[in-house]
C-alpha cells in the first residue's frame, strides 16, 4: 500500500476524528502513584532504575492528545524516499530498554504528514502481517503542535499517537526514556523530567516478558510536496538493555547481536547516521556538508485537516482493559 493511499484511507480521517484520551481513574490506596508536577527537563541522569518504587515517581497528567493518523501505515509505505529511519534493532529478546535522545527542531512544515522522531521501541511479530509494539521517544509533526516537539507514545492497543503537552520540550533539551515490563506482560513507558521518573503508558501488550528493540531516528517527508527537510543531528546515547529476567541493565555494545539493514541504514537521501559507538551513542540527521534530505517528487495526496489539533479533559478508559495504568498505578 503505498503512502497515498494510506492517506486516503486513515490518516485523513485520522487527523478530523482524533481523540482526546486520558488516565484512568485514581486509586485510594495510599501506595497510589501521585499526578506528576509540571517541572521542567531534567539536566542529570536518573539516580535509579524506572519503576513505580523509585523515589519520586508519578504518573503524567493530561492534556494528552490522541491523533489517528495510523503510524503503522505510514511506516509501511512504499514512497521510495518518504519515509527514512536510521538506527538498529536487537535480533535478539530483551526486558527492556533506555537511553538519552536528544531534542532538535526537524523543520517539519504546517498541515502536513511531515515528522521528525527519535524513539525507543519493543516489539513482536504476531504473525500475518501483525506486529504489536509499544514505542515512547519526542517527535515534531506537521498535524499536531506545529513547530513543536512533544514527548510521545504509540502503542498497538489504540493505534495512536498519544501526545503528552504537560512536558515543554525545547530544542537543545535532552530526554531520559525507558521502556521495560516487570515480567508481567504489561509494558511501561517511562519519561525522567523534573528529576523524577515520570509514567507516561502501561499497556498490556501480546509480546510476552522480552521482546525485540529499536533505537531509531525517523524522518518521514509529506510525498505530496517535494522538500528537502533539514534536520539537525540527534544524539541518542547512554543506551542500555535490561535482560530477561532479573538480569541487570547492561549497554548495548558490540557483543549484543545487532541488525542495522546494511549499509543503507547508514545513509537515507541526505540523511546520515554516525555511529559513535556501537550501539549505545550515536547520532543521525542531515549529512555533514549536506542541504538536507528526503527531496521526493511523487502524486499529489490531500492535505491534513488545518484545525487537526482536538485537546481536552481525559475521559475514561474504555472497558476492554487496554490499558493498564490501574495496576501499574497501585489501583
Amino acid at each position: 500500500m503505498n503512502f497515498r493511499s494510506v492517506a486516503r484511507w486513515s490518516a485523513l480521517g485520522g487527523l478530523v476524528t482524533a481523540l482526546a484520551l486520558a488516565a484512568p481513574a485514581e486509586s485510594h490506596r495510599a501506595d497510589r502513584l501521585p499526578l506528576c508536577p509540571m517541572g521542567a527537563a531534567s539536566t542529570t541522569p536518573p539516580t535509579g532504575p524506572a519503576g513505580r518504587d523509585a523515589p519520586g515517581a508519578c504518573r503524567a497528567i493530561g492534556p494528552v492528545l490522541e491523533s489517528g493518523v495510523r503510524l503503522d501505515l505510514i511506516r509501511g509505505s512504499t514512497t521510495p524516499s518518504g519515509y527514512h529511519h536510521l538506527g538498529a534493532g536487537t535480533a535478539g529478546e530483551w526486558r527492556g530498554v533506555s537511553g538519552r535522545i536528544s531534542i532538535v527542531d526537524g523543520g517539519v512544515r504546517p498541515n502536513t504528514y511531515d515528522f521528525v522522531a527519535g524513539r525507543f521501541m519493543v516489539k513482536r511479530d504476531m504473525g500475518g502481517g501483525s506486529i504489536a509494539w509499544l514505542e515512547a521517544g519526542w517527535a515534531e509533526t506537521g498535524w499536531a503542535g506545529v513547530g513543536r516537539q512533544h514527548i510521545y507514545t504509540f502503542n498497538t492497543n489504540t493505534k495512536t499517537w498519544q501526545f503528552y503537552s504537560q512536558y515543554q520540550l525545547r530544542p537543545g533539551d535532552k530526554a531520559w526514556l525507558d521502556l521495560h515490563t516487570d515480567a508481567d506482560n504489561v509494558w511501561q513507558a517511562w519519561l525522567w523530567w523534573n528529576d523524577r521518573w515520570n509514567l507516561l503508558t502501561a499497556q498490556r501488550l501480546p509480546i510476552g516478558s522480552s521482546a525485540y528493540v529499536e533505537q531509531y531516528v525517523e524522518v518521514h517527508v509529506d510525498s505530496s510536496r517535494a522538500a528537502r527537510l533539514l534536520v539537525p543531528p540527534v544524539t541518542v546515547d547512554n543506551v542500555q538493555l535490561r535482560p530477561p529476567g532479573d538480569g541487570s541493565p547492561r549497554y548495548w555494545r558490540e557483543d549484543v547481536d545487532t541488525q542495522i539493514g546494511g549499509t543503507a541504514q547508514q545513509r537515507s537521501a541526505g540523511f546520515c547516521l554516525d555511529w559513535l559507538t556501537h550501539y549505545d551513542t550515536w547520532r543521525a540527521g542531515d549529512c555533514p556538508g549536506g542541504t538536507g534530505g528526503g527531496d521526493l517528487v511523487a502524486d499529489p495526496e490531500p492535505a491534513p485537516s488545518t484545525n487537526p489539533d482536538i485537546v481536552g479533559d481525559l475521559l475514561p478508559d474504555s472497558d476492554d482493559d487496554r490499558s493498564l495504568l490501574g495496576p501499574v498505578l497501585g489501583s
